[in-house]
């Protein structure tokens, strides 16, 4: 108990990135800029598809969830990125420091589960076209969602519930925020049968999802592949590509840190990848749903002439 008071009371220091003091200003606006960019591409699909009734259906629904979770996702960690990269080492205390990593790693896993959702979604879609309306009803799209979410949540519980049990000795944490493996490193005692648990509860959860896309998109590839007409194929493919491109780019920068044991690798190496999954990816995000789909560029296009028409009104 002594050692889990101490360890809420003390203060760690993030270390951030080690660039020269010419170059923060730059980097900081370098990452204020994609920051602000992110949120506005999510917040435009949020709007779109409440706004926009050629987007009323389930993938559409699906896209906004992950909209609405990478605005949180990336707000996680660029707060303390931008401080870092303007003030440089930044104190957080243990408090802020653990609910960090808390919801950092909850909305990391809900999007495993989510994007897991989106994947079933599209099977439903292209292997049983006339029952999913049916299967997919307004409110299994909400149980599904919601149940993305409760999971993440709860899983997310046990690496961060152990991580801020342990005693620590050192204060600097080698990276722009509070994550699993640089904490570990501060550690008195032995963090083995951490890591290992650490590794099982995300390894189940990162690697079940991937695997349930993996098959879904298997029954996907072979329902269209059945289609009498390349223009029936093509355009079956359509409706995946961009959510595999999504899938893709999450999952290869996320195995890149997650797979093997958290407290593993060596010190400050997780940084440049974390950039990948935790700024760039939900930059992306938004963009690939918008210049690789038709649909959402209509969208665009509707409801941009209703405010003009809402503008022009009143003269």
């Amino acid at each position: 108990m002594d050692h889990v008071n101490h360890t809420w009371d003390q203060t760690f220091v993030l270390a951030g990135f080690n660039i020269s003091e010419m170059l923060r200003p730059l980097a900081f606006l370098g990452t204020l800029c994609v920051y602000l960019l992110t949120l506005s591409g999510n917040v435009l699909i949020i709007v779109l598809v409440k706004a926009d009734s050629g987007l009323s259906t389930p993938m559409y629904f699906f896209i906004s969830v992950l909209s609405f979770l990478e605005l949180w996702y990336v707000s996680s960690t660029v707060p303390t990125l931008l401080h870092t990269l303007l003030h440089g080492s930044s104190p957080i205390s243990s408090v802020t420091c653990f609910t960090q990593l808390y919801f950092f790693h909850s909305l990391g896993i809900t999007e495993c589960f989510l994007l897991c959702v989106m994947a079933l979604d599209r099977y439903l879609a292209i292997c049983l076209p006339l029952r999913y309306h049916a299967l997919m009803s307004t409110q299994v799209q909400r149980w599904l969602a919601g149940a993305s979410w409760m999971a993440g949540f709860s899983a997310a519980l046990v690496p961060a519930s152990l991580t801020a049990t342990l005693p620590y000795c050192l204060k600097e944490v080698a990276h722009y925020f509070c994550d699993l493996a640089p904490l570990m490193h501060l550690a008195c005692v032995d963090t083995g049968w951490h890591a290992q648990v650490h590794g099982a509860v995300i390894g189940v959860a990162t690697g079940c999802n991937f695997v349930l896309i993996c098959g879904l998109y298997g029954g996907i590839l072979r329902a269209v592949l059945k289609l009498p007409s390349a223009a029936s194929r093509a355009k079956a493919f359509s409706t995946c590509s961009s959510h595999m491109t999504v899938v893709a780019l999450f999952y290869a920068s996320a195995f890149m840190v997650y797979v093997g044991s958290p407290g593993s690798r060596a010190e400050g190496t997780d940084k440049p990848i974390a950039l990948v999954y935790a700024l760039l990816t939900p930059l992306l995000n938004p963009i690939i749903y918008t210049l690789r789909n038709k649909e959402v560029k209509e969208a665009v296009r509707r409801v941009s002439d209703r405010i003009r028409k809402i503008w022009r009104g009143p003269l």
